[in-house]
C-alpha cells in the first residue's frame, strides 16, 4: 500500500525570536492552533516570500499572506489594472484602474496589515533577475498566467532548492500543486508538465474565467504557502489537486520526479551543486 507523504517540515525556513504583544493579539487565532502556535507564527513573521503575478490568482495569495503576517512579500508583475480585471482580481479597485498592479496590490496589503513589508517589482522577471529574486526568498508562489514564466520560475526554484507553490485557472477549471524542492527526491513542475506537452497558451481574455475560481485556487495556494512556512499539517507536495467549479468537484493526482527530467533529474541537480 502506498504510504502518505510526510507532514510539512521547515528545516530551511526562518524561525522568529518571538512575538510582541500586538502581534500576539493580531495573530491570536493562529497562535491558538496547535499546528501553528507561537513558533509557527514567528516563522511566518520572519519569512520572505516571492509572489510572481498580481492578478486573479495573485490577489487572494497576496491578501492572505499579508493578513497571516508574512514578514516580507515581494510581488512581481509588469501589468496595469484594467477594467476587465475587476471581475475577479480582488486586490484591485475601480479607483485604481490604470495603476500598476504591484502598487495597487501593495496598497491593499498595507491596508490589511501594515506590518508586512511589501516590495514591488514592476517587470516581467526573467534570467538573472528572476534567479536573484528566487535565491533571496524562502518560498515562491507562482501566480503567473503563462507556461514560459512557470517553467522559468520552476528552474530557478530547483537551482536554489526553494519550495514552489503553483496554481492555474481557466474557464471553470483550476489546479494547484506543491513542489518542495528542498527534498532531493522531489519532482518539479517540468516533471508534471513537460515543455513538449503544453500546446497553445490559454488566456482569460479569449477563454474566459469563472470569477470565484481564481479565489478558490489562490486561497489554496496561500494555504499551502502558510503551511509550509509554519510547518503545519500535510502539504500538497507530490500531489496535483484539480477543481471543477462547474461540478463543484475535486480530483487528486499524485506525481513523482521523472529520473530523466532535464531540470530536476540527478544529472541536472549535480550540475547545480
Amino acid at each position: 500500500m502506498e504510504q502518505d507523504p510526510p507532514r510539512c517540515e521547515t528545516p530551511s525556513l526562518p524561525v522568529g525570536a518571538g512575538l510582541d504583544d500586538a502581534q500576539l493579539l493580531r495573530y491570536s487565532r493562529h497562535v491558538l492552533l496547535d499546528d501553528i502556535g507561537i513558533e509557527g507564527q514567528a516563522r511566518l513573521c520572519s519569512a520572505r516570500v516571492l509572489v510572481v503575478g498580481a492578478g486573479g490568482l495573485g490577489s487572494p495569495v497576496l491578501l492572505y499572506l499579508a493578513s497571516a503576517g508574512v514578514g516580507q512579500v515581494t510581488v512581481c508583475d509588469d501589468d496595469r489594472v484594467d477594467l476587465t480585471n475587476l471581475q475577479r482580481q480582488i486586490a484591485h479597485t475601480t479607483g485604481r484602474v490604470g495603476q500598476l498592479k504591484v502598487e495597487s496590490a501593495r496598497q491593499a496589503m498595507r491596508e490589511l496589515n501594515p506590518g508586512t513589508v511589501v516590495e514591488t517589482v514592476a517587470e516581467r522577471l526573467a534570467g538573472a533577475a528572476l534567479d536573484a529574486r528566487v535565491r533571496a526568498a524562502d518560498l515562491v508562489v507562482d501566480a503567473s498566467d503563462n507556461f514560459a514564466t512557470r517553467h522559468a520560475i520552476n528552474a530557478a526554484c530547483v537551482r536554489h532548492r526553494r519550495p514552489l507553490v503553483s496554481g492555474a485557472a481557466i474557464r471553470f477549471d483550476g489546479q494547484v500543486a506543491v513542489f518542495d524542492l528542498r527534498r532531493p527526491d522531489a519532482g518539479c513542475y517540468h516533471c508534471l508538465f513537460p515543455d513538449s506537452d503544453e500546446g497553445e497558451e490559454m488566456r482569460c481574455a479569449v477563454m474566459g474565467v469563472f470569477a470565484p475560481l481564481v479565489g478558490v485556487v489562490g486561497a489554496m495556494q496561500a494555504a499551502e504557502a502558510i503551511k509550509l512556512i509554519a510547518g503545519a499539517g500535510r502539504s500538497l507536495d507530490g500531489r496535483l489537486l484539480m477543481f471543477d467549479a462547474r461540478e463543484s468537484s475535486w480530483r487528486e493526482m499524485r506525481f513523482a520526479r521523472d529520473p530523466a527530467c532535464p531540470v530536476c533529474g540527478p544529472a541536472a541537480r549535480d550540475a547545480y551543486g
